[in-house]
């Protein structure tokens, strides 16, 4: 047992004796090295949002749902509500600093009783939406790929083959990287941050520099045409709030990453809430000369592969290879996207398995010894992925779902730690190092109804009159889950499942030791003790 505690320390890149206590005081000892800075955070939440990615596949909805005051007024709006929410996140992760993030903060600050299932149902939310927030990067990313081949033949409509083929292929390449690349990660992701800075700018550049024509100031900042839409106009804006909820809701997904970073109850929730502040204005910065040299809107929409941004590109530079000289610097966003996204996916799965939450949990929590990294649970989240882009085949709108769904569960798993500390005084948060202070109830609030009414929203079409195969299906997708979840909670849940192994119901700030485990000397790292199936702690350290 100490040899195997032993060789986890050599193998790790750097030791953070403090960060190993405190994460044993949680019930876990540390199996994954503590190399990664708040820089790459910061990076990899970045990446996930992949801000000019996202909004680019999302275009066609804003487009038909209002139009410019949709598309830039509508980012603006969402970007203030996501760093509320993130600030909220922030705040729990400052005192509660685990690969579990939100699941386990649910069960930390609930009562003993309802402890298990509030994590149940917290960690199935954040599961299912960092399966589908890669599922629908990927996804889009392939359809993108394949969108770069009519600026040349403009004729030509990938067929539902070519499309799973291509997200599969994005899918292998992002999965290798995890594997073969995982000890370059940091790297990769203090990279995505230079590329997409400069990417932004030399888009803006391009664009105002080569368009014949330009829109006024007037258009940019008031033009709302919701027309094509189908809904009531007002009614409208909110439902086009999809592109700009959706490119925003990744920036929690990071707090699977804690147990990679030293110091992360400082460094992650800095991540957190920089990352959106960045991507928010990042956003601001893209959309403004986009609108200004919006080709004819008509045009964009009649896509044939609903992807307009390649043929924006194209109109405005007026050849197809300066439309894909531009189109490339968006398709090096989806890499980092995709790797990121891949790569909190398979922590958070990790996480969950490790408490016995998930079908197979013994396989998917393993930590294979080779790459550092659980292995297992990257399969595991590469392949549900893989099996969920077969729903093209039924649907072409599926890209629809799998960015409803994303944002329902992950807007869903984020309230539910923030609905439990208001409900209980936030008395948990009052001492966090990254505290919200006198206007944390209000904020708490305020977004708990964001929350509430982006569920409803999202499980909407983009426009009406809706056919079968138009249809958004994020509602039966997310059923989906929800029988398999409720299913597995009957079959074993009930009986076994007990949480995190802190639902421990006691005063906020409270020196206390985890349940079967005695208090842990902060200067040295765990290395009796530890099981080896589950890296939980046993009964003493």
């Amino acid at each position: 047992m100490v040899k195997r505690s032993l060789s986890i320390t050599q193998r790790r890149g750097s030791v953070d004796p403090g960060a190993d206590a405190a994460l044993a005081k949680m019930g876990y000892a540390n199996e994954l090295p503590r190399n990664l800075s708040m820089l790459s955070v910061l990076g990899m939440s970045f990446a996930i949002m992949a801000v000019p990615f996202g909004l680019s596949t999302t275009m066609y909805i804003t487009l038909t749902d209002g139009q410019s005051v949709t598309i830039l007024w509508g980012w603006v709006l969402v970007s203030l509500i996501s760093l509320s929410i993130a600030a909220s996140l922030a705040e729990i992760c400052a005192v509660y600093p685990t690969a579990g993030g939100v699941y386990y903060w649910s069960a930390m600050l609930s009562t003993r009783k309802y402890a298990p299932v509030a994590s149940w149902v917290t960690g199935w939310l954040t599961l299912v939406g960092n399966w589908t927030v890669t599922l629908s990067i990927n996804f889009s990313g392939g359809q993108l790929i394949l969108s770069a081949i009519t600026l040349w033949k403009e004729d030509f409509v990938p067929n539902e083959y070519q499309t799973i083929l291509m997200f599969w292929a994005v899918m292998l390449v992002c999965m290798s990287v995890n594997i073969f690349g995982a000890k370059y990660l940091d790297l990769i992701n203090k990279i995505c941050i230079y590329w997409t800075a400069s990417s932004v700018i030399i888009i803006l550049i391009t664009l105002l520099t080569m368009a014949d024509t330009r829109r006024d100031a007037s258009f940019v900042f008031a033009h709302y045409d919701a027309s094509q839409s189908g809904w009531p106009s007002g009614w409208a804006f909110f439902v086009g709030l999809l592109q700009a909820a959706y490119t925003l809701t990744g920036y929690g997904m990071v707090a699977a990453m804690c147990e990679e970073v030293q110091n992360p109850e400082r460094e992650v929730p800095k991540a957190i809430v920089l990352s959106v502040a960045a991507a928010g204005v990042t956003g601001v910065i893209y959309l403004i000369p986009i609108l200004f040299v919006l080709p004819d809107v008509t045009l964009l929409l009649e896509v044939a592969n609903g992807q307009p941004i390649g043929l924006l590109f194209k109109t405005v530079t007026g050849s197809a290879g300066g439309g894909f000289g531009l189109l490339f610097l968006i398709l090096g966003i989806l890499f980092f996207a995709g790797v990121g996204a891949l790569t909190a996916a398979s922590r958070c799965t990790y996480a969950f398995a490790r408490d016995g939450a998930i079908p197979g949990s013994r396989l998917w929590k393993k930590v294979d010894k080779r790459f550092d990294i659980p292995l297992w649970a990257l399969v595991l989240s590469t392949a549900v992925d893989c099996l969920l882009g077969l729903i093209y085949f039924g649907s072409t709108a599926a890209f629809n779902s799998f960015t409803g769904v994303a944002t329902i569960c992950l807007s869903a798993s984020y309230g539910m730690p923030i609905l439990i500390s208001v409900l209980r005084g936030r008395r948990a948060v009052k001492n966090s190092g990254f505290s919200l202070g006198k206007f944390g109830f209000a904020i708490n609030i305020a977004m708990l109804v964001w929350i509430c009414l982006a569920v409803v929203l999202f499980c909407m079409p983009v426009s009406l009159p809706v056919e079968a195969d138009a249809m958004n299906y994020a509602s039966v997708v997310f059923a989906g889950f929800a029988t398999i979840s409720v299913a597995w909670y009957f079959v074993r849940g009930r009986k076994d499942f007990t949480g995190p192994p802190v639902p421990q119901d006691v005063a906020p700030g409270e020196e206390i030791g985890v349940v079967g485990v005695e208090k842990v000397d902060e200067e040295k790292i765990p290395q009796d003790g530890v099981d080896k199936e589950s890296g939980k702690l046993g009964e003493k350290i």
